[in-house]
């Protein structure tokens, strides 16, 4: 499937996605105070003060707010790369048991079966615990009822799944379903899984400081309040529009970072975790459709 690429203008005015939601009361709020001090400098009240320019460089303000949002971003993109090892991962799993892993009983395809599910269950759980959501119906399609149960009264889910796949390749192991090989290959991608769901946990519990987030905020409060002090000497009634103007800049550039900087939520700029589960169950789906032709290597 083709998606069309969005055109130029269509992005540009395109309001789902922005943060113009977040910020648009704010925005009007000092472009209201604007006209206020437009107002006031029409009945020629002392409010023109263009020396109020050095008490916050703008130089320094924008340093402030490009670090911000890099940080986020970084946040953003780490985040992204470890769903994206997850992906892999999963696949490559998923793979080898399919393939590698001998049928000597007729029920061990149903083993096999349940346990790509497991994999599935992973990335489900995964997405459920960043989110800080309780065990739903989507994992309960994937297991046994009394793991289902199991689930809904551990703590950290994804990790208990990671157990019974452990545990699932150990009993292939001693039956002499998978020789040595390939146990302790299996079991490095198991690894590989649970490093990347750390890697997710210390993105969600790490925020930023608060004492910065603090800082930046007062810094940008002062900044808008006082342009319009600075700016009216020069442009009288278009004040408030240019302090809208800058106070929207401004202000989007610190909302973008604070909405990336978790992205395991539902926000517009969010990971798409749920559209990532339901492509990686279409791979499980896909995969079981398949037939081995070859069972040792």
């Amino acid at each position: 499937m083709v998606t069309k690429k969005p055109q130029w203008f269509e992005t540009a005015l395109q309001i789902k996605g922005s943060v113009i939601a977040a910020i648009y009361k704010r925005v009007l709020f000092f472009g209201a105070f604007g006209v206020f001090i437009s107002i006031l400098y029409h009945f020629q009240v002392p409010v023109s003060q263009p020396s109020l320019s050095t008490v916050i460089p703008s130089i320094v303000l924008g340093l402030l707010l490009v670090f911000r949002t890099n940080t986020a971003y970084d946040r953003f993109w780490e985040g992204r790369k470890c769903w994206g090892t997850i992906v892999n991962t999963i696949r490559n799993l998923a793979r080898q048991i399919w393939i590698s892993i001998d049928e000597k009983e007729p029920e061990d395809k149903d083993h096999k079966i349940d346990a790509l599910n497991l994999l599935l269950a992973f990335a489900v759980s995964t997405k459920l615990h960043l989110r800080g959501e309780p065990i739903n119906s989507d994992l309960e399609a994937l297991m046994p009822t009394y793991k289902y149960i199991n689930l809904t009264i551990i703590n950290n889910p994804p990790l208990e799944v990671a157990f019974w796949i452990t545990n699932y390749l150990q009993q292939q192991y001693k039956r002499n379903c998978i020789n040595s090989y390939q146990f302790v290959a299996m079991q490095e991608l198991l690894n590989i899984l649970v490093d990347n769901l750390g890697a997710c946990e210390r993105i969600l519990k790490t925020p930023m400081p608060l004492a910065y987030a603090i800082h930046l905020k007062q810094l940008l409060l002062l900044y808008c309040f006082l342009l319009p002090f600075q700016i009216v000497g020069n442009l009288h009634w278009w004040t408030g529009l240019i302090s809208a103007l800058v106070s929207f800049t401004l202000l989007g550039i610190e909302a973008i970072g604070l909405e990336i900087e978790n992205p395991f939520g539902y926000d517009e700029n969010d990971l798409p975790l749920d559209a990532i589960c339901t492509n990686m169950k279409r791979n499980i789906d896909d995969l079981i459709s398949l037939t081995p032709t070859v069972n040792k290597f």
